[in-house]
């Protein structure tokens, strides 16, 4: 592949880092890896493309240190390729491009922590139900431990994804009360506190998601004595794995509110989005889990 930067862009680190990633194809192989497909046929499936292209982009992201070779099988020798802590730093640009593409694209250009129902953005995140959350995808607890985001130990995980919470209300970034769908974090977090004995008793485990850091997440569990783990997407794993809708406030990439319904099996069963209305969204989480139990759901397509 041909060089694309110059002499007088040897210190220009946007130059520099598109000439790693700067073709289309290269990103798009990052993205996907993001969401689990890490073999050659996977990622063809997925993309589409001639299997000459895709070896020449997967080569020379190998070569840049993005992604790494890793053997999966052994006669005859066949190789997976995984993100290296390098790869994993570009998450955050799939995201901003993301974000950019909802609002500017697809959507009207406005601050929104939410979307209207009939959106492409909704479409999309409906779109998960029947798909697996990634093997490899782990999140920081607010103990600072690495915690999988779906629970082995319970049928079911109940996933809230929300902007973020707080333990002092001089924290929030300025003008939060005014973003459409970002107030109501921390009634949602009491609310599922409140009833988690019925999710409990239904077979779920709850788990609450913000791209805050395990710090602020461990000062608002504790000051709302939350009895749930807060798990920390910072580093936008699980965002860019499921390609979560997101907004940015303070200069932070934050998660708009849903919720995934998760069997044991990582499938997601279950999805809310938008929510609009938190008790109401809490309530038919609890519904979805105890009709699941009770084998009561029809089929879906997708299940």
């Amino acid at each position: 592949m041909a060089r694309r930067t110059s002499l007088g862009d040897a210190e220009c680190a946007i130059a520099q880092a598109l000439d790693v990633v700067g073709d289309w194809w290269t990103l798009l192989i990052v993205r996907d890896s993001a969401r689990g497909a890490h073999r050659f046929e996977e990622l063809q499936r997925e993309l589409g493309m001639s299997r000459k292209v895709l070896a020449e982009r997967l080569k020379l992201l190998v070569d840049a240190g993005v992604l790494e070779k890793v053997p999966y099988q052994e006669r005859p020798v066949r190789h997976e390729y995984r993100l290296t802590p390098r790869g994993r730093g570009l998450l955050p640009v799939l995201i901003a491009l993301q974000d950019w593409g909802d609002t500017w694209v697809l959507g009207e250009g406005e601050l929104m922590a939410t979307a209207t129902d009939t959106s492409r953005e909704a479409a999309r995140i409906h779109a998960l139900r029947g798909t697996r959350v990634p093997d490899d995808v782990h999140l920081i607890g607010s103990d600072g431990e690495v915690r999988d985001p779906v629970s082995d130990r319970t049928p079911f995980t109940v996933l809230y994804c929300f902007p973020g919470a707080y333990a002092r209300s001089e924290s929030y970034p300025p003008g939060w009360s005014g973003i459409p769908g970002a107030p109501g974090c921390t009634l949602e977090s009491c609310t599922y506190r409140d009833q988690l004995a019925e999710f409990t008793a239904a077979g779920a485990s709850v788990h609450g998601v913000s791209t805050q850091r395990p710090d602020e997440q461990r000062a608002f569990a504790e000051k709302e004595r939350l009895r749930f783990p807060l798990l920390s997407d910072a580093d936008l794993a699980l965002a860019a794995a499921l390609r979560l809708p997101t907004f940015r406030a303070a200069g932070v990439s934050r998660l708009k509110r849903l919720t995934l319904v998760i069997d044991r099996e990582r499938v997601i069963r279950e999805v809310f989005y938008p929510v609009t209305d938190i008790a109401a969204s809490v309530a038919a989480a609890l519904d979805a889990v105890r009709e699941r139990q009770a084998g009561q759901l029809p089929v879906r397509l997708g299940d």
